[in-house]
């Protein structure tokens, strides 16, 4: 690897999401010029039969066996259609445990996993919330019904943010990629009409404004779809910075709910 090349971690519980979560990666490594490697890591208690030490070696090997087969399916399907090499690893354990580890190896600039089906899995709300924690950089996750694919339009929306002068490169290169002229949504506290305002900014772009309410969420769903967007980026940020505009149930209500892949800032 390129020591001045991004790095992509994706994280996949190997559910019928996998090989869409890694066309994501595909799409992003490609406009980012990144390395990516997919790790995988399934809980112990899932593996081992405690019934018998004999049983419990044997249903171990046939994991591994399995497990690898399973990924090398995967990646080389993708990696040959898209002619991307993708690295990979997997681990047995705690799955928090094995993250942090992954992490601290790896080092990424960027993580990605895939939005829960159920409360059940890798991708579920918890190992979502931890990656957000155990992560300094930014997040992609992934809507397996709506998101960003190899060699296709990036309709790209910004969510309490500016359209310009991110810091990150990574931000910047992806709204430099996006079709033009870009989406603003904007959730606010300020009384007004509960129907979106639409007006044009100076440059072109298209800002929707929000009040908050019950239907914010849906109703923000609603007009990401009818725009076509399939990334909604969301601008992590501290307390005190977001007094007038998203809250933490706000996020939570985001990552649940909305029907496109989210970019989370770092």
């Amino acid at each position: 690897m390129e020591g001045n090349k991004n790095k992509i971690l994706v994280l996949s519980d190997l559910k019928d999401s996998t090989e869409v979560i890694l066309k994501s990666a595909v799409a992003l490594a490609k406009t980012l010029s990144a390395d990516v490697k997919f790790f995988h890591v399934k809980k112990g208690t899932d593996v081992v039969d405690r019934d018998s030490q004999l049983s419990s070696f044997r249903t171990i090997n046939e994991q591994h066996s399995l497990t690898k087969n399973s990924i090398d399916g995967i990646i080389k399907s993708v990696s040959k259609t898209y002619g991307l090499k993708i690295d990979y690893s997997y681990a047995f354990g705690n799955i928090k445990n094995e993250i942090q580890d992954q992490l601290n190896a790896y080092q990424p600039d960027f993580v990605i996993v895939g939005r829960r089906k159920s409360r059940l899995g890798l991708a579920g709300d918890k190992i979502i919330n931890f990656v957000l924690k155990a992560h300094e950089g930014p997040v992609l996750v992934v809507n397996s019904k709506n998101t960003i694919e190899p060699d296709k339009t990036l309709f790209m929306a910004i969510l309490n943010g500016r359209a310009s002068g991110y810091s990150d490169v990574i931000t910047n290169s992806l709204l430099e990629q996006a079709q033009k002229p870009l989406k603003l949504f904007e959730v606010v506290d300020k009384a007004g009409k509960h129907k979106a305002n639409e007006a044009s900014s100076a440059n072109g772009d298209v800002e929707f404004v929000f009040e908050r309410n019950d239907n914010t969420v849906s109703n923000l769903s609603k007009y990401l779809l009818k725009s076509n967007i399939n990334l909604l980026y969301l601008n992590r940020k501290s307390k005190e910075q977001n007094n007038d505009g998203l809250k933490k149930s706000d996020i939570k209500d985001i990552i649940s709910k909305i029907e496109v892949s989210l970019l989370i800032s770092g």
